[in-house]
């Protein structure tokens, strides 16, 4: 079997090509532009075996998904590839609607057009070929009720221009399966962290910040709620889908692990405390860096996922707690210094983004 991945030197799809190679036989196809946030050394591990190949190429590219389509003749096509951060896409939505629809939508018809000559040239092939599609919860909105979980059933009400880009991928990935018969399974995850994060995000930006004795900015009063996923629970739960999942079907991905910005930066701080004393040029308990800044515009409250069904009926659950998983990220970053320091000597050196 061989598996596409887009967007496989990225954070989630990095891990989901590690699992790939490193636990399973299945051969693997890297398809990634190499935007500021891909990065192949996150795959350093595994990119010298004989079952992983790389091509770089944009998934906006009809040509050139329609040439690796043809080369690598996948079983399987995992798409991850998006633009995928709240604050980019406030401060310029238009790289969000070019790559996470346009992009989607070229990928599907270069996938379709694949999948309709495997029909004629190969039926077996064919009929177990899948396209899965990997977004978010953030297409659902957000929660008022605190008993409330999304489900694959909720209404889908996007708050902004990424999440917004999201759904609309979401359904242009329905439609193809309803108009033309594509065979595809949906997941949406929720909050992801652990290793190799690029450090614009949340958890990242904190250790880092932490360790340079910067303040840790918090968004409005830190009260908004997420529920993480140890990203390496989730390449398993993604691969689960791609391959034993039901055909048009959705299946949402969480870890039961709903906490508020505030605690988890608080938690950071404690682990920080225990694993890096002393590591920070002020010499003080990390959580003293703690500063409240203007919240994000349009930020959603709270997220929080129903994850029973991929439970049920393919057998997933996360191996690990917010906390083990949490320990785990910190001690990476603390192991893989110069894997960030090369990230900060480029693009990007921790300023905030999205600010109107």
């Amino acid at each position: 079997m061989k598996i596409i991945v887009t967007g496989g030197a990225g954070f989630i799809g990095s891990a989901v090509v590690r699992h790939l190679i490193n636990d399973t036989g299945y051969g693997v196809v890297n398809v990634d532009a190499l935007t500021y946030a891909g990065n192949l050394e996150s795959l350093a591990g595994v990119a010298d075996s004989e079952r992983y190949a790389f091509e770089r190429a944009d998934i906006t590219d009809a040509e050139a998904m329609a040439r690796v389509l043809a080369e690598h003749r996948p079983d399987v096509i995992m798409h991850l590839a998006a633009e995928s951060h709240v604050d980019r896409s406030i401060d310029g939505p238009a790289a969000f609607m070019h790559t996470n629809i346009m992009g989607t939508y070229t990928l599907l018809e270069a996938a379709r057009l694949y999948w309709q000559g495997l029909q004629q040239s190969a039926p077996e092939k064919a009929a177990g070929f899948r396209f899965h599609h990997v977004s978010t919860d953030e297409v659902y909105g957000d929660l008022e009720d605190p008993d409330e979980l999304f489900t694959e059933e909720t209404s889908y009400a996007p708050s902004s221009p990424y999440s917004a880009s999201k759904a609309s991928s979401d359904h242009l990935v329905r439609a193809w399966q309803r108009t033309f018969g594509l065979p595809v399974v949906l997941s949406n995850c929720s909050n992801n962290y652990g290793p190799y994060h690029f450090p614009e995000k949340l958890i990242p930006l904190m250790i880092l910040n932490a360790l340079a004795s910067k303040p840790l900015p918090v968004y409005g009063n830190g009260q908004q709620v997420r529920d993480w996923l140890y990203v390496e629970d989730h390449a398993r739960a993604l691969v689960r889908v791609a391959l034993e999942g039901e055909n048009g079907e959705t299946y949402n991905i969480g870890g039961h692990n709903e906490k508020t910005n505030l605690e988890v930066v608080h938690t950071l701080c404690d682990l920080l405390d225990e694993l890096a004393p002393g590591s920070s040029l002020s010499q003080s308990p990390y959580h003293e860096l703690i500063t409240f800044v203007a919240d994000r515009p349009g930020h959603d409250l709270r997220y929080a996922i129903d994850a029973g069904k991929i439970e049920r009926e393919l057998g997933w659950r996360p191996a690990e707690t917010f906390e083990t998983g949490l320990r785990k990220t910190v001690q990476w970053y603390l192991d893989n210094r110069e894997w960030w320091r090369r990230v900060q000597d480029g693009s990007y050196q921790g300023q905030r983004l999205g600010v109107l």
